[in-house]
């Protein structure tokens, strides 16, 4: 009986333990994908068009 209960402490244990590492992961997977990037949104525009070319290339264009 002692030793099912010992078995059943370190079984808990363990379990605590893979969740503090499980949460810790996610908090660092959430952290880096909400984390401020230097230009906003990288490179996409903030009004769903497309992001402007540079001026010689669109002038190259016409």
């Amino acid at each position: 009986m002692k030793k099912l209960l010992v078995l059943a402490g370190i079984a808990g244990v363990l379990f605590v333990l893979k969740r503090n590492k499980d949460a810790k992961s996610e908090a660092d997977l959430w952290r880096e994908a909400t984390a401020p990037s230097e230009t906003p949104l990288g490179s996409a525009s903030t009004n769903g068009s497309a992001p402007a070319k540079s001026a010689q290339g669109a002038s190259g264009q016409n």
